[in-house]
């Protein structure tokens, strides 16, 4: 046997002592290889005394420091490292970590050559946690005093008074003096599903249960909106412990809260409600889902509830009505249903049942008809009385889901079509209905954005005076240049604009773009040219649309009488008096209507006489075949007469040929639009056109005579 074995073997008298230590301790070979451990070091770590004898030390610190472990070993063995205490990060059994203090000393033979090292280690793990939550408390004190751009607040737990600085009430839209020095100044203005919690985290840091608090909620700005703040504070407490006061800071991230796509589900239940969550409810659902693989002829549905009108509600009766309406309908659906059912409200107005183990559709179609009659009894609520109802869409397992999701994908996509068909109805998902869904929820996912990423765009096409043979007006029609389908007609999205709603904002931007460019245009030299703009059906609809109008006219400097706006025919005669009025508003403002599409709607001539309007424009479906098609150029004609008679100006849209442009200029139209002068063109390349003195050739422009097809060729024609 060598004498470093005996080494290891002797000292018989000591290792009782050693294996009790309440310390730490092992002893390794030059090598590293453990050779003796301790009790209280195979505690530490987890492991069996046989698990770790004859393992490298290195082989329990993290892969990243097992080289510079063994050449610390190499470098103190050696002497080239003095011995002195330090710290490691050992790993034990299923990977537990804890920071340990390593101290050290060299093991010698008879001849006092170095054989080994011992080693105590002490686990100061809590130690470390606590040095680290202490430099994280610091930290974000030190941020809330240098927060000089974030709003301040200081409050006194004694007077139970709190100071506001004046960012902090600016960040709300309030001057100075508009903001008191109570609590409820902020309570009173934190969103209602967001107060209770912000209560709960103060009273907790208050109570010493935190070392700091910090929050994100939103508050009511002074114009009615919600602001996503993060408010971040920390107590001072007098020796006993009691907090004192309480300062901090508020922060504004709505910016990123509206860049976050994210759902946090912190729970298991609705806050105002009580019901189950959608995490929860996806965890019911995908027990469901297993259920009906292992199980033949078990069948469950999804039925997708959204409330009929409740923001009418909301809006007229304010938010804590419509909360107790929730409330409410959240305890009427429960009395529906069986016990092993499940109801969950997944947000807003939007709640939707697990229904489980079903004999077949009939008892979901039922169920569905159970809960439109539980919906269709009033509501009480802070002395109102209240009705809804409900658009339900049902999905059923049997058609063949590969993933829980997807069934409650379906039931929503087909509760949109309960809701399109007239709301307070049901109605039952097959799968014709999936690929459209879609397309058309991704085309308005997409279109919503399009406004904020400025993929729309506004392009021109001009309008050409038959008498001058300039450019009178050009039209402003919208393009939308999408990321990966290019650029979209509006014939594609327009539609589902209209909807949706998108089309409102998407209406008073075009609005204010072809006012801007058009002033423009007017600044470098074209002070007569006009714009046309279309006005949609919900546009005209609303009541602050003269307003919005007169906003967008004054913001960009445009003199009304240069705004042209376009309405079809049904939209003008849908509320007679309501549209005469309106319109009259727009026209005493300086401002020309067109009635667009004309001749495709169904116009009386009585409400035509009554309405202000400046323009007629033939539709395109007349003048397309007017060069072949009897009964298309006796209907030109005819509105070409009959708007001269009325003393209005009149044009043809969608001229393509130079024959359409003979046949209407000799017939006396004003005005000609359409790509026989010019596609839709960026504003940029309209301002090459408008340079041209004249765009249509002089015998075109004569009103009764007819000029030879070789002559109808005009500059804009080259351009496009």
């Amino acid at each position: 046997m060598s004498p470093e074995a005996s080494l290891w073997d002797s000292e018989e008298d000591l290792r009782s002592l050693f294996q009790e230590a309440p310390v730490a301790y092992h002893e390794i070979d030059s090598e590293g290889v453990i050779r003796r451990v301790n009790n209280a070091e195979c505690s530490l770590l987890g492991f069996e005394r046989s698990e770790i004898l004859g393992k490298y030390r290195w082989d329990f610190v993290a892969p990243e420091e097992q080289e510079s472990s063994r050449e610390a070993l190499r470098r103190k063995i050696s002497g080239e490292q003095p011995i002195a205490p330090f710290e490691r990060e050992i790993i034990g059994r299923n990977g537990a970590r804890h920071v340990v203090e390593i101290h050290e000393s060299l093991i010698r033979d008879q001849s006092g050559r170095v054989v080994g090292v011992r080693a105590a280690m002490l686990d100061i793990t809590k130690r470390k946690q606590a040095e680290e939550a202490r430099r994280e408390t610091e930290e974000r004190y030190e941020l809330a005093v240098r927060g000089a751009n974030d709003g301040l607040w200081d409050w006194n737990l004694k007077t139970d008074k709190i100071y506001f600085s004046p960012r902090w009430k600016a960040m709300l839209g309030y001057e100075e003096g508009e903001i008191g020095d109570s609590p409820e100044e902020w309570f009173g203005r934190v969103h209602p599903e967001d107060l209770g919690r912000l209560k709960v985290e103060i009273g907790v840091h208050l109570e010493g249960h935190n070392q700091h608090f910090e929050n994100e909620h939103r508050m009511r700005h002074k114009d009615g909106s919600y602001r996503w703040v993060v408010s971040r504070a920390l107590a001072v407490v007098d020796a006993q412990g009691k907090a004192l006061r309480i300062a901090g800071s508020q922060t504004d991230i709505t910016m990123r809260k509206l860049a976050e796509q994210r759902l946090l589900h912190d729970a298991f239940h609705d806050e105002l409600t009580g019901l189950p969550n959608r995490a929860l409810f996806m965890e019911r659902l995908e027990r469901a889902a297993v259920r009906a693989v292992r199980r033949d002829n078990y069948l469950f549905a999804v039925l997708f509830l959204d409330l009929d009108r409740f923001k009418v509600i909301n809006d007229s009766l304010g938010h804590m009505i419509g909360d107790q309406l929730l409330v409410g309908i959240a305890r009427r659906l429960e009395s529906c249903l069986r016990p092993e059912d499940t109801v969950t409200r997944l947000g807003g107005d939007e709640f939707v049942i697990l229904f489980d183990d079903l004999k077949g559709i009939s008892d979901a179609t039922q169920l569905a008809e159970r809960i439109q009659q539980e919906l269709g009894r009033p509501f009480q609520l802070g002395g109102h009385e209240v009705f809804t109802t409900a658009s339900i869409g049902i999905a059923l397992s049997e058609t063949g889901y590969q993933r829980p999701e997807d069934l409650l994908r379906d039931a929503d996509t087909v509760m949109y079509r309960a809701k399109a068909l007239g709301k307070a109805r049901h109605e039952v998902f097959h799968t014709g209905l999936h690929a459209r869904a879609v397309e058309r929820l991704q085309l308005e996912t997409d279109l919503r954005r399009a406004v904020e990423r400025q993929e729309l765009l506004v392009h021109y096409q001009p309008i050409v005076s038959r008498e001058s043979g300039a450019i009178a007006a050009v039209e402003a029609l919208v393009r939308w240049q999408h990321p990966q389908r290019g650029l979209v007609p509006p014939a594609n999205f327009i539609s589902v604009a209209e909807e949706t709603g998108i089309i409102l904002s998407i209406g008073d931007w075009v609005l204010r773009t072809a006012c801007a460019q058009n002033k423009a245009w007017h600044d470098a030299g074209h002070p007569h040219l006009r714009v046309a703009v279309n006005l949609s059906a919900r546009q005209f609809k609303q009541p602050s649309l003269v307003d919005a109008i007169s906003r967008a006219l004054e913001d960009t400097g445009l003199d009304p009488r240069f705004l042209d706006l376009e309405l079809t025919e049904n939209i003008v005669l849908g509320n007679a008096q309501a549209t005469i009025e309106t319109m009259q508003q727009l026209c005493a403002m300086g401002i020309r209507i067109s009635i667009d599409d004309f001749g495709t709607g169904y116009s009386s001539l009585r409400y035509l006489r009554r309405f202000p309007i400046s323009t007629l424009k033939i539709d395109r479906s007349f003048v397309r075949d007017i060069d072949v098609d009897p009964d298309g150029a006796a209907i030109a004609t005819a509105v070409i007469n009959l708007g001269h008679s009325l003393r209005l100006n009149v044009v043809a849209e969608g001229v393509e040929t130079t024959e359409q442009l003979e046949f209407l200029c000799a017939g006396g139209c004003n005005q000609i639009q359409g790509y026989v002068f010019s596609r839709p063109l960026p504003p940029e390349q309209i301002a090459g056109l408008l340079k041209s003195r004249y765009l249509m050739p002089g015998p075109a422009r004569a009103k009764r005579v007819g000029a030879p097809p070789s002559l109808l060729t005009s500059p804009i024609a080259q351009v496009s």
